[in-house]
């Protein structure tokens, strides 16, 4: 089967998000099934190209038919001994060539001449894919275009589509204009891009894909609620018998604490005392006290509101009160960095605000903290648990989304679980979260118990690309 991904980032070329991971992983693991061919899509941002790490070759250019406007759309490839897994990126140095991927004015044409230049480099390669995988709603107008344009050639016509959320709150919402100025689609064509007095892309994937599917089971229940699914639920209600939840797994290859080059020490769950190891480093690398017995939370994480940090805001003083470390990593809203900021300064034996993407300190977060804390109001998938969890870091979670579908509520009487969890948006539960987790710490038997037994959860993508096999399949049939 030839499998075609389309995302507006893949790690190691561009990543800003969990979609750069999975768009990095998933076509990886795809790849590795007998009889299949993945090529991998992506548009030459500007620091991709300006990047002496990746080595890409020309292969050949051609205009897009965008509305009135006739573009120049260059192809190159990465350079490649795997011919099961090909990435090739969309060339075009006015819309690409920018600091950022994302928020720039015109996003809407960028990535509709994006989705528009796939379809179009498909005659150029002369590889026609049996699936085109889209994902979110940069590329939510490759499945309207295919059905709109290139249906009536005989390659295209066997091509089926599915289209995944990676998040609800992101829709791609244009003006109604859009759709003649920039999409040059038919008449007959508003109504499935008309949503809520404007032009809705994922509306319209949702609406024209053969499948649908997003990050966890239990997201593709939530996102059928209004409260989850920012406008969009009784759409998918409609759609509901194409809607699949597929868990994300993670690369168990770059997030291996045995194998890891970023960490002070390795270890697996049969050396767990070197964890340790990785504890003092981080607290000598980060001013903290080296304290053994104090435990250590750590939350990496964009710091805006619907990550849960506005009950982290509530509790600051009830956390620094405890007897415990915290350690922040990421960035995000002013308001958030500033308070980590403060509380840091305020007890820097403690508190250490790291307002920083570092992919190394993460790691090494990784590796020498005791809890996680993932505190959501929403949360598709989630993949810091996951990689948590490979580390011997036990997570502290909300039930929601995917968190609550990876991340069982511990019960120290039957072993079973992986996490501590609580159900409501609210502080001072998770709070108590917080508690039963530095409690649980202390005591060093069932807490060595839930250590081995979180680095044993499969969090690979063995059972998730065997679930988008069974959906690519039940396409072709």
């Amino acid at each position: 089967m030839k499998i075609l991904l389309a995302s507006s980032e893949a790690a190691p070329y561009i990543k800003t998000g969990g979609l750069g991971d999975v768009a990095a992983a998933l076509p990886k693991a795809l790849a590795e099934s007998p009889n299949t061919e993945v090529a991998v899509f992506l548009p030459y941002y500007k620091a991709i190209k300006d990047n002496p790490e990746f080595e890409l070759e020309y292969i050949t250019n051609f205009n897009v038919p965008l509305s009135w406007r006739s573009v120049y759309a260059g192809l190159f490839r990465a350079v490649s001994k795997r011919k099961k897994l090909q990435y090739y990126f969309i060339d075009n140095e006015y819309y690409f060539y920018r600091d950022g991927c994302y928020g720039h004015y015109d996003d809407g044409e960028r990535f509709a001449f994006f989705s528009k230049a796939i379809l179009e480099a498909l005659q150029h390669l002369n590889w026609y894919p049996d699936v085109i995988h889209a994902n979110d709603w940069q590329t939510a107008l490759v499945p309207v275009f295919l059905r709109a344009h290139y249906m009536k050639l005989e390659a295209y016509q066997p091509i089926r589509t599915l289209f995944t959320i990676h998040n609800m709150e992101y829709q791609g919402r244009f003006p109604d204009s859009f759709v003649d100025e920039v999409l040059g689609l038919p008449e007959d064509w508003k109504g499935t891009m008309h949503f809520d007095t404007c032009t809705n892309l994922m509306k319209a994937a949702i609406l024209v894909s053969d499948r649908v599917s997003t990050v966890s089971r239990t997201y593709a229940f939530e996102i059928q609620n209004p409260y989850f699914a920012h406008g969009l639920h009784d759409v998918l209600r409609q759609h509901s018998y194409k809607l699949s939840g597929v868990v994300n797994g993670i690369d168990t290859d770059v997030f291996n604490p045995a194998t890891d080059p970023l960490l002070y020490a390795k270890f697996d769950a049969e050396t767990l005392e070197k964890k340790a190891e990785n504890k003092k480093f981080l607290q000598e690398r980060l001013g903290l006290a080296v304290r053994e017995d104090a435990p250590m939370v750590i939350m990496i994480t964009r710091l805006v509101g619907h990550k849960g940090v506005d009950l982290v805001q509530r509790v600051m003083d009830d956390l620094m009160w405890d007897d415990l470390q915290l350690v922040v990593i990421g960035t995000g809203e002013w308001q958030y960095e500033e308070m980590f900021r403060s509380y840091a300064g305020r007890f820097p034996a403690k508190m250490s605000a790291n307002i920083v993407f570092d992919n190394t300190l993460a790691h090494q977060a990784y590796a020498g903290a005791d809890l996680v804390l993932m505190p959501s109001k929403q949360e598709p998938c989630g993949l810091t648990q996951l990689i948590a969890m490979r580390y011997g870091t036990i997570p502290i979670v909300r039930e929601t989304g995917g968190l609550f579908d990876t991340v069982p509520a511990y019960n120290i009487e039957t072993g079973e679980g992986n996490g501590f969890t609580f159900k409501s948006y609210n502080a001072h539960d998770m709070l108590d979260a917080v508690r039963r987790g530095e409690g649980l710490f202390h005591d060093k038997e069932h807490w060595v118990q839930l250590q081995k037994s979180v680095m044993a959860y499969d969090s690979s993508w063995k059972r998730s690309v065997q679930e988008y096999w069974d959906i690519y399949r039940s396409m072709m049939e």
